[in-house]
């Protein structure tokens, strides 16, 4: 009987040597299976009110909150350099219990995605869809305590979120990503966007979103640290087994999602191979989140680590997991490295 099992492999030393194929640069190269493009990465941007503004973020190194009046010459570099597309944040003025300015027409995150189709009409534009960025509370969505505890309501929100997604393709989204772990919202989106006019408008699902500690630097860029309690009631618990990050995937793909996300990306690869190998026709994005790219600058600034080495091999890593496509915040640095 015929086996896979490397065990029983014919060849042994000395007739096989696996250095041979490492001996050389060039062969090295001829047989890698995993590179990184700057063609395959989704860059986040932060917009905020105001004109002239860049505000950097101090926890996340080389990234500031911007106005929408920087997003000409922010999205003209970015299409110089051959990145795979944005993924647009909206940081409002004020903000409310209900996180109204999400929903409004000429909201900062629906001025934004105008600006940015008229400054770089051919650059992928995705939205995300969520309420952390625009309540008082900092939660993903309305609060109630329907459930005999203060919580975000599945179901309000839910409507909300489909609201949001249209309001966005309006607005000149080419795709929507939400990301609250909303049970049901990719259905409720997917049958707003159909009903407005935007079947063609694709969905990108944050399918299995951890409660992590990798979250910190992105709070600060948003402004969307929760005032009380946490997001532990929606997103999904680390110590759980990856068979459930399996049903929140299919469940997702059986409401119309076209792309699934995992997030975070460096403590999960587990997870996305998982996903990758029961649903390999599915595109996979895995979300390299501010935490795992800030410790980075952060070694990296003390002289620890090579900063493009170990960017590199993380993002491979995510690759090779199983991820066709990455967010990353860096990006850039990514598709300068291969200019040169």
């Amino acid at each position: 009987m015929e086996s896979d099992d490397l065990t029983s492999f014919p060849a042994t030393f000395p007739t096989t040597r696996m250095r041979r194929l490492r001996h050389l640069p060039a062969v090295r190269a001829l047989v890698q299976e995993f590179q990184v493009s700057a063609s395959k990465l989704i860059l986040p941007l932060f917009i905020c009110s105001g004109t002239k503004v860049r505000k950097p973020i101090a926890s996340m190194p080389g990234h500031a909150q911007i106005s929408i009046d920087q997003l000409h010459e922010e999205l003209t570099e970015i299409q110089a350099l051959g990145i795979g597309g944005v993924m647009l944040f909206g940081i409002p003025a004020e903000k409310d219990a209900k996180g109204c300015d999400s929903l409004n027409s000429d909201g900062i995150i629906q001025q934004a995605l105008r600006a940015a189709k008229v400054a770089a009409p051919d650059i992928l534009v995705i939205s995300d869809v969520c309420f952390c960025e625009y309540t008082d509370h900092g939660h993903c969505g309305v609060l109630s305590e329907t459930t005999g505890q203060m919580d975000v309501d599945n179901d309000a929100t839910r409507e909300l979120l489909a609201r949001q997604a249209l309001s966005h393709a309006e607005a000149g989204a080419d795709m929507v990503a939400p990301s609250g772990m909303i049970d049901g919202m990719v259905g409720a989106i997917r049958g707003g966007l159909d009903d407005g006019g935007y079947p063609h408008v694709p969905i990108m699902s944050y399918a299995a979103k951890y409660a992590s500690s990798f979250y910190g630097p992105f709070r600060d860029a948003v402004e969307s640290a929760p005032s009380s309690g946490d997001r532990r009631s929606h997103q999904m618990d680390p110590a759980v087994s990856a068979g459930q990050a399996l049903r929140e995937v299919a469940l997702d793909l059986a409401e119309g999602t076209d792309i699934v996300m995992i997030k975070p990306a460096l403590a999960y690869l587990d997870v996305i191979t998982k996903v990758k190998d029961r649903f390999p026709g599915v595109p996979l994005a895995a979300y390299n989140v501010s935490g795992e790219y800030s410790m980075i600058q952060a070694a990296a600034e003390q002289g620890w680590i090579d900063h493009r080495a170990v960017t590199l091999e993380m993002l491979i890593a995510m690759h090779r997991a199983g991820a066709n496509l990455i967010v990353t915040y860096a990006a850039k640095d990514v598709a300068r490295w291969a200019a040169e």
